[in-house]
Order: structure tokens, then sequence, then C-alpha cells
């Protein structure tokens, strides 16, 4: 949205914001949903580049398909604990997690 847009908006009588300040979160619940957020793609996407179907993820993690899609979808019921056991059943690590997915990760020199 460009600020023309935004101020014709505000001048409407209608607040511009993002989802956090729609729903009051304080910036450690932002920070949560962000890296849930974060997660679930990135599992998505190191699971599609290795060609894998949610039920073989699933395998791997000793699950099922549905809570594979649940995993995916950055479902609140599911916990970060097994959402980071998916992200190491697809071959990633935290460091994927700090980088946007789709762009340059940093490595380690050796």
């Amino acid at each position: 949205m460009n600020k023309a847009e935004r101020e014709a908006i505000e001048a409407a009588g209608f607040q511009v914001g993002d989802y956090g300040d729609f729903l009051g979160l304080t910036p450690e619940e932002r920070k949560l949903i962000e890296l849930r957020l974060s997660v679930s793609r990135m599992i998505r996407q190191r699971r599609q580049e290795q060609n894998l179907t949610q039920k073989q993820v699933a395998q791997r993690i000793k699950s099922s398909q549905s809570r594979v899609a649940k995993i995916e979808a950055a479902a609140p019921d599911v916990s970060l604990d097994l959402m980071f056991s998916s992200l190491f059943a697809v071959g990633g690590a935290v460091a994927d997690v700090a980088a946007p997915p789709n762009k340059p990760r940093a490595t380690r020199r050796r």
C-alpha cells in the first residue's frame, strides 16, 4: 500500500495496521508467530525441494500425514519441538530459519 492509499483509507475513518495491531499482540507474541511461520515455511520448502510427500515426511517423524499438513500450516496445536524435529527430518537446520525462505542462507566457512 502506498502513502496515498493509506491516507485515503485513514481519511475514510479506518485504521491501518497489521495482524499484531489487530490482535493486540505483544512484541514477544509477534516473534513467536513469526518463528512458527518461518519454521513451517522452511519445512514445506525443504520437503518440496526433495520431492517428498507429506506422508513420507510423516514416516520419518513417526507421525501422520495430517499432522505434517498441520505442521506446514503452522497450526497452533503443533509444538515447536515437533516443528523443529520435522525441519531436521527434511535436512533443515536452525540457521535456515534465521534467513528468509528462498534467500541465500549464511554458511559456515571451513
